[in-house]
C-alpha cells in the first residue's frame, strides 16, 4: 500500500484526486494537510511515500497588491514543503504547476516552447518548478504536472460560466479556435499513474481532443436540447476584442498543447470530452 499526503486540503483538484484514489483503499492510504495552518511545519511527513502538492493561489489575472503573497505561497511554500518531505524520507513529490507558465502569446505549445509567463502568477509557478529541480535526486523524485484548464462538476471559473451562458443565449459566435482542456477524472487518473509507477519528470495531461469554444457550446446545447444559432457575423469584432479583453482572449483565442506532448498519457483519458460535458450537465 502506498501512503499519499495531499497538501492543500479542500482544494478542487486535491479533493477529487483523494476521492479517486480512495476507490482502491487496499492500494492507497490518503491524508490531507491544511497548509493555511502555520502548524503544518510540525506535521510528520515520514509516514508517507508520496506528497501531492496542490496548495497554492490560482488566478490568471492576479492583483498587483498580491504579488508578494503569490511568491510566498506558490513558490516558497512549495519549495519548503518539498524540502521537509525530502528530509522526512518521502520518495516522490508531485507538483501541480500550470499551463500559465507559458506566455499567452504562445498559441500552440510544443516541446521547444520556452516558458515565459506574462504575469507573476505564472512566474511564481515557474520559480517553484525551478526550486524543485534543484533539490531533486535519485532518492527524491519530482513529477511536475502542467495542465491546461481543468473542469468538471463543481469546478469554478470560465467553464462553469460557459455552462450558464449556454442555458441563456439564443446566439453564439462560430469561431474555430483551438483549446486544450482537461477533465478532472482524466487528471485524477494521471496522478494515480504517476504514483503507481513512481515517475518523475514533466507531464502535460490533456483530453485527447483539442476543441473550440463553439464546439463546447454546441455539445452542451445539444445535451440541454436547446437550439442556438451559431454565426460568424461577430467574428471580426471578436478577433479585435481578444487583443484587449482578458475574457474574450480566454474564450476565443488559441491555447493548446501539441498532442505529441501528451502521447504517453492519452491512454489515461478515462472520459471523452463529449462524455465529460454530459456528466457535468447531468450533475446539475
Amino acid at each position: 500500500m502506498k501512503r499519499i499526503l495531499i497538501t492543500g486540503a479542500n482544494s478542487y483538484v486535491g479533493t477529487n484526486v483523494e476521492k479517486w484514489l480512495l476507490k482502491e483503499p487496499d492500494k492507497y492510504h490518503v491524508e490531507t494537510l491544511d497548509m493555511k495552518d502555520p502548524n503544518w511545519i510540525n506535521f510528520d511527513f515520514s509516514k508517507f511515500d508520496v506528497v501531492f502538492h496542490v496548495a497554492g493561489i490560482a488566478h490568471s489575472t492576479p492583483k498587483r497588491s498580491e504579488k508578494d503573497l503569490y511568491y510566498r505561497i506558490n513558490t516558497q511554500l512549495t519549495v519548503d514543503t518539498a524540502k521537509k518531505a525530502k528530509e522526512a524520507g518521502v520518495k516522490q513529490f508531485i507538483f501541480m504547476s500550470s499551463m500559465i507558465i507559458y506566455n499567452k502569446s504562445e498559441r500552440k505549445i510544443d516541446f521547444d516552447t520556452v516558458p515565459n509567463p506574462d504575469n507573476f502568477y505564472g512566474n511564481s509557478k515557474l520559480k517553484a518548478e525551478n526550486g524543485l529541480k534543484e533539490i531533486e535526486d535519485e532518492r527524491f523524485k519530482v513529477a511536475i504536472v502542467r495542465p491546461p484548464m481543468i473542469y468538471g462538476f463543481g469546478s469554478k471559473g470560465n467553464f462553469s460560466r460557459l455552462l450558464g451562458l449556454t442555458k441563456r443565449t439564443p446566439v453564439f459566435p462560430n469561431i474555430s479556435n483551438k483549446r486544450s482542456i482537461l477533465y478532472i477524472d482524466n487528471l485524477s487518473l494521471t496522478i494515480e499513474y504517476l504514483i503507481e509507477y513512481d515517475l518523475k519528470g514533466i507531464y502535460f495531461p490533456q483530453n485527447k481532443e483539442t476543441i473550440s469554444t463553439s464546439q463546447i457550446v454546441k455539445i452542451i446545447s445539444a445535451i440541454y436540447n436547446k437550439n442556438i444559432w451559431f454565426t460568424r457575423i461577430f467574428n471580426p469584432f471578436i478577433y479585435v476584442f481578444t487583443k484587449f479583453s482578458i475574457t474574450f482572449n480566454k474564450l476565443f483565442s488559441d491555447s493548446y498543447y501539441d498532442q505529441i506532448m501528451s502521447n504517453n498519457l492519452f491512454e489515461l483519458n478515462y472520459v471523452s470530452t463529449e462524455e465529460s460535458l454530459r456528466k457535468m450537465v447531468n450533475h446539475e
